[in-house]
């Protein structure tokens, strides 16, 4: 799936598999909802508080943002 077939953030707002990003919907290339025994890159990523803000809370600690929204959160600082 492209980032343009992603499904839209509104429409992520229920349910949100734990491979997609809460706020584009594109892959979060996350370790562990892959399964991976490896650590994920996210936990040594620090994400700005205003982007994890527009984390929907149905996707609150469900479903890891993706790398491309962690640069764009950071970069809007």
């Amino acid at each position: 799936m492209s980032r343009d077939d992603a499904p839209s953030p509104e429409g992520l707002a229920g349910a949100v598999p734990p491979d997609r990003c809460p706020l584009c919907g594109g892959g979060n290339a996350c370790a562990m909802a892959a399964g991976d025994a490896s650590p994920c890159w996210c936990l040594e990523a620090v994400f700005d508080e205003a982007l994890l803000a527009r984390v929907p809370t149905a996707a609150s600690g469900r479903a890891c943002i993706c790398a491309a929204c962690a640069a764009a959160g950071a970069r809007a600082k």
